[in-house]
């Protein structure tokens, strides 16, 4: 697969970040868009939101959910990505795989991202975001967070992601807490 989420195979090919920027690819996980069967509406707002965060980012990638949600979170590390965002595959349906996949690939879980996504979402008013199963941690320090596959779910994610992206990726470096006075 490369950066544009077409399946041609391989690892994606990573655009240079700006100097201080981070470097971000969105992923999304669906069987039927990889499939062609409709078109991804969220990878798009979070490669947006990414960019809004100050990213620089590649994708969406799609990419079928399962073994190669796996594989394309692998390659990603490997072409050195700072922060890998998945979108779908999170829910509770028996192929919604995404957040085995991502246990299969961190190192340490970072609970309280993805306690807090779904938490903004069900104040949000949205009672089924408490459904989602996604993960957050670190794979090294590579940053990967799972959204749900919705781009409402991808919205709320990023609003609470968002603000602290650029101190998580510094902490995951080995920088310390901004001193405050």
């Amino acid at each position: 697969m490369t950066a544009a989420g077409d399946a041609g195979g391989g690892r994606p090919e990573p655009v240079p970040a700006p100097p201080g920027m981070i470097r971000a690819l969105a992923i999304t996980v669906s069987n039927r868009a990889s499939a062609g069967v409709y078109e991804d509406k969220s990878g798009p707002v979070l490669a947006g939101m990414l960019a809004t965060a100050g990213c620089a980012v590649d994708g969406p990638v799609v990419v079928p959910d399962g073994e190669p949600v796996e594989a394309a979170l692998r390659d990603a590390i490997a072409a050195g990505y700072q922060v890998v965002v998945t979108t779908g595959g999170t829910g509770l349906t028996p192929g919604d795989r995404t957040p085995e996949m991502t246990r299969n690939v961190i190192d340490r879980e970072i609970p309280g991202i993805a306690e807090s996504i779904r938490a903004a979402g069900v104040a949000a008013g949205i009672p089924s975001a408490m459904l989602s199963r996604g993960l957050a941690g670190l794979a090294g320090q590579v940053l990967i967070v799972n959204l749900p596959g919705s781009s409402g779910g991808v919205k709320d994610g990023m609003r609470v992601l968002g603000p602290v992206l650029a101190h998580a990726i510094d902490q995951a470096r080995g920088g310390d807490h901004p001193r405050s006075g």
